[in-house]
């Protein structure tokens, strides 16, 4: 959930300046003396919230739930006013879930995570664990209550470590921060995202939370206008002394990464972003990129970009089936308009594939259907253009307001074209490539497929398989599905299930898979979500149903969905089995 690469991120955008302006040549165009303040407020802190008892911290989580939830309506509204979004709309549905709703969600996961804390030194998690024939080990973090069954209903997640950790280490290597808090200590940068309203908020939350430090965050300009609302729903951190929240533009970025006071810093952006942060930008960035000599020397995690593919291993669907899974890769591409880093990228198809028309036909009709969505990001117009400037052939579909670009689908974009744009680039708008790899079965299919994401594709956060369960009883196809998750170097897996769950769920983690060095950092480095406070974690796998009934709520095509989140969101703030019939009936009306 990312800025584009080759675009504005959390410090690469102009945007409202902070405090009072000023003008001419190389002077601050904003109050610094505020900055400072802020800084020095949080810094003042640091060691204080290193050493305050888990059981503490939680209690400011609960009040940070009951605040979230208070400010949830106005929240909304804002957001749905700059973004275009009809209220009580399926649109403004998905805006409250993915906004406001897995804030509340993660708030609650490290709240009971600190309240385990407290009482058992270390965060429980679902289980079973277990070790793969690989040696790697899988851990089950997902469901972990009746209440994770009802929102999310046949669907599993896991975390899968680094090779190395032993079963004997898991448990030890939990909430490393609570082991030696007075080192921990220390004030973190998070520069956040332009595009989801949580995903600020949730870094910020587990820079505190897991890692113990304290924050200082910087709004992209975007998300200039949910300041006031983040602000009342941190309330208690923000009074807590632990947390400020400034904004601006690039020039506040800058003074902020350079503050002395600020020991680390955490971004979502993009690539472009974090090599503008790391190393600089113009001819003397781009030296010290190639020379790996960075001009900032401060420890920076980040959550970045991502061409995420949809491989779909060919089977004979049923018309049912085949319109389902049709609606579920477009959800994929018209959420938040398509201004996702998760967002389906590129479709990997068998050429020989009997129903390949079929799909992407009905895929189209889908979107079709679906009313474009204003484009509030900036520069999704330029981007798109270069797409179809690339590939002529592109297909665009639906019809909405006049501020709106039309879903776009490029199909059969030769793999062979290794340097082509649909590979190599993060459209970050409503654009979806396709392309077809042959191969002499449908287990070779997926090898191939593997090997393709892995070795072309751009980045390393997040990819979906789809795979029917009458492939699956075909043992060669089955055993090549379970070599794909293992091997695929994503950071989340899904399988039959959009990998954007596995941001969702809050108890798996959510970054790129591990190894990226600074000057080809991709989709990052570090992870966030992580509820169990796993140490060295590779990768989350979630899994669901091939066909679920009824549709999923998160489905684009999802009608009464805005009442069904409203339920799904306060039984996520505080759960009680007297709110699971209101979430069932509305799910069955959706």
């Amino acid at each position: 959930m990312s800025s584009a690469p080759g675009t504005a991120g959390a410090t690469g955008a102009a945007g409202a300046t902070a405090g009072s302006a000023e003008s001419g040549g190389s002077e601050l165009m904003f109050d610094s003396s505020a900055l400072d303040a802020a800084v020095q407020e949080v810094a003042a802190h640091a060691q204080t919230w290193a050493t305050t008892p888990a059981g503490a911290r939680a209690d400011l989580l609960n009040r940070v739930l009951r605040d979230t939830m208070a400010a949830s309506d106005d929240w909304l509204r804002a957001a749905c006013e700059a973004k275009g979004l009809r209220p009580g709309s399926m649109e403004a549905g998905e805006e409250l879930f993915a906004g406001v709703g897995t804030l509340v969600r993660m708030t609650r996961l490290y709240r009971d995570s600190l309240r385990q804390i407290a009482e058992h030194g270390r965060p429980s998690f679902a289980g079973p664990v277990w070790t793969a024939r690989d040696g790697r080990l899988r851990v089950r973090v997902f469901p972990d209550s009746v209440f994770d069954r009802v929102t999310f209903p046949g669907v599993t997640g896991e975390v899968w470590m680094q090779p190395g950790v032993a079963a004997a280490d898991l448990e030890s290597g939990q909430s490393a921060a609570y082991r030696d808090p007075a080192a921990r200590a220390g004030v973190a940068l998070v520069l956040a995202a332009g595009n989801v309203a949580s995903l600020g908020p949730r870094d910020v939350l587990s820079k505190l939370v897991v890692e113990g430090k304290v924050v200082v965050m910087k709004a992209n300009p975007v998300n200039d206008y949910l300041v006031p609302h983040w602000n009342r729903a941190l309330a208690a951190l923000v009074e807590a002394g632990v947390l400020r929240i400034v904004d601006g533009g690039a020039d506040v970025g800058r003074y902020l990464t350079a503050h002395p006071l600020v020991e680390e810093v955490h971004i979502t952006g993009s690539d472009k972003t974090y090599d503008a942060v790391v190393f600089g930008s113009g001819a003397e960035g781009a030296r010290r990129k190639t020379a790996n000599e960075p001009a900032l020397d401060k420890p920076v995690t980040a959550e970045l970009g991502n061409v995420s593919p949809v491989i779909i291993v060919p089977e004979s669907w049923s018309t049912g089936e085949l319109l389902y899974q049709a609606e579920h890769v477009a959800t994929m591409l018209v959420n938040n308009a398509g201004f996702n880093c998760l967002a389906a990228r590129v479709i990997v198809t068998h050429a020989d594939w009997p129903q390949r028309d079929a799909f992407l036909g009905a895929l189209t009709q889908v979107l079709g259907d679906l009313t474009t969505r204003r484009a509030y990001y900036p520069g999704a117009a330029d981007r798109l253009a270069a797409f179809v400037a690339a590939h002529p052939q592109a297909e665009r579909f639906g019809s909405g307001p006049p501020d709106a670009l039309p879903w776009t689908i490029i199909r059969d974009v030769p793999p062979g074209r290794i340097d082509d744009i649909c590979f190599n680039v993060e459209s970050f708008c409503g654009e979806c490539a396709e392309t077809a790899l042959s191969a002499p079965s449908a287990a070779a299919f997926v090898d191939a497929a593997t090997e393709f994401c892995n070795e072309v594709v751009w980045g390393t956060l997040s990819a979906t398989l789809l795979v029917s369960p009458r492939s699956l009883r075909d043992a060669a196809v089955a055993e090549s599905v379970e070599r794909a998750v293992a091997e695929l170097r994503y950071g989340s897996i899904g399988v039959n299930i959009w990998h954007a769950m596995a941001f969702a769920m809050g108890t798996t983690t959510w970054g790129a898979f591990p190894g990226h060095v600074r000057n080809d950092i991709q989709s990052g480095c570090g992870v966030v979500g992580n509820a169990a406070m796993f140490d060295r974690p590779q990768k989350s796998v979630v899994r669901g149903p091939f066909r679920s009934r009824p549709k999923p709520t998160w489905f684009a095509t999802a009608a009464g969905s805005y009442e069904l989140m409203r339920r799904a969101v306060a039984l996520e703030a505080d759960p009680a089995a007297t709110k699971i019939p209101g979430v069932l009936v509305a799910a069955l009306r959706s």
